[in-house]
């Protein structure tokens, strides 16, 4: 299947100008090898090559012997490469010598050398509608920061059938153009592994599969909300006793080394009035696929249930902003005080920020818009400035930007 570019290509070949290795982490089917293997000159594949073994015993260093950049596709097999690749590094003294690939987070020996000044770390993320090709890309968030014109469209071409098949399907790019049916049976086999294989992988103790599958279907259940531990806690223990509350922390840890999970965390900020700021974050996993799984939905299950499919929209369109804010050093939260006062999504750069609101349908947007303004005004401008802009994201409905300059805009239509 032919490449389709990705958001990440170009941060990809400015991390190889300034630093002597890339380390591209994500969860296991994101893209990691296709994307690095755009960028290398020679590989090697720590998992499958047979000689990587009995090189480790005798020569570790031969394996990084190749053109350059040479990637190292799923080093964390063998953990030892991380020094040997630091070392080279430091002897050869030149920027974009490797590529690293892995879906699992280094072991607690490797994160003593953390590799500072000679390794650079990037996060990929499944991919985005625009990176799939289901999103038209004529309005680009960077764009709406610099104040471009918002394209006024009456039809997005976005209906409910069509975001429903877009969360069962997800952003993996080896199921692109496959059937639904088939892209949905691939999900559920990922999780399948997941829970049976992939966390005894990176955990210090056997997990049982029942419990990681509940816990996984309570992180679903709660998609894109601050659900507590001990909400989860009780939920993974079943109809038998509650799991304590260190396990539950455990299997949390389990999954984000494999970084299935991918909470949107609290903005921290000043307010104008006396209401505090609560810091809990938003729970999601890396891909509404996988919520979609874990709950055992359906397109047609998800069309019956709006709300259900609604919290799972909600969780693609976090997917997608996070993707297109880090083709600017932007990262996502998630904004809510003690007075209960919400905004979806908060996209903050070095330089500014954006404020979201997130709507399933079009029909919600002027009320969210309305919100959307009340909120943000409760925050402290003198400290962080006022926002960039002020966005509602829609599943369906058109694009235009209202009088008071708040965009509404369809998801479909978006890029970074």
């Amino acid at each position: 299947m032919e490449y389709r570019p990705r958001v990440a290509d170009a941060d990809l070949s400015a991390r190889l100008r300034r630093s002597g290795a890339v380390l591209v982490e994500g969860a296991k089917g994101c893209g990691k090898t296709w994307l690095a293997s755009q960028a290398a000159a020679s590989t090697v594949r720590v998992d499958v090559d047979p000689n990587v073994e009995a090189f480790m015993e005798v020569d570790p260093d031969r394996l990084l012997l190749g053109e350059t950049p040479r990637l190292i596709d799923e080093w964390q097999m063998q953990p030892r490469l991380w020094n040997h690749i630091r070392r080279a590094i430091d002897d050869r003294g030149l920027p974009g010598q490797f590529i690293l690939t892995g879906s699992a987070t280094p072991d607690d020996d490797v994160r003593r050398h953390s590799g500072a000044g000679r390794f650079s770390v990037m996060r990929l993320r499944p991919m985005s509608l625009w990176e799939s090709g289901h999103s038209t890309g004529e309005i680009s968030l960077e764009g709406i920061r610099r104040g471009e014109p918002i394209p006024t469209s009456s039809d997005t071409g976005a209906d409910l059938e069509t975001l429903a098949e877009l969360v069962i399907r997800g952003g993996w790019p080896s199921t692109l153009g496959w059937p639904l049916e088939d892209a949905g049976e691939y999900v559920r086999d990922y999780l399948d592994l997941l829970v049976n294989v992939d966390i005894n992988r990176v955990s210090d103790a056997k997990r049982d599969p029942s419990r990681v599958r509940r816990l996984l279907s309570s992180i679903a259940r709660n998609t894109a909300t601050e659900v507590s531990i001990s909400t989860l806690t009780r939920d993974t223990g079943g109809d038998g006793d509650p799991l304590n509350r260190e396990t539950a922390a455990a299997y949390l840890d389990a999954l984000e080394l494999l970084m299935v999970t991918d909470n949107q965390p609290a903005w921290s900020t000043a307010l104008r009035d006396s209401a505090t700021l609560r810091k809990s974050p938003k729970r999601h996993l890396v891909d509404p696929s996988l919520a979609a799984a874990a709950l055992g939905a359906t397109k047609e299950s998800l069309l019956r249930e709006p709300k259900t499919l609604g919290t799972l929209f909600e969780s693609l369109v976090i997917r997608d902003l996070r993707v297109y804010a880090a083709a600017h050093r932007g990262e996502v939260f998630h904004y809510r005080d003690s007075a209960d006062r919400e905004i979806d999504a908060i996209i903050a750069y070095p330089d500014g920020w954006i404020a979201c609101e997130i709507k399933l349908g079009v029909g919600a947007a002027e009320k969210a818009a309305e919100n959307l303004k009340q909120v943000a005004s409760t925050i402290d401008s003198q400290t962080v400035g006022e926002p960039d802009a002020r966005l509602v994201i829609t599943g369906t409905g058109p694009n235009y930007r209202r009088s008071d300059r708040v965009v509404v805009l369809s998801i479909a239509t978006m890029k970074h």
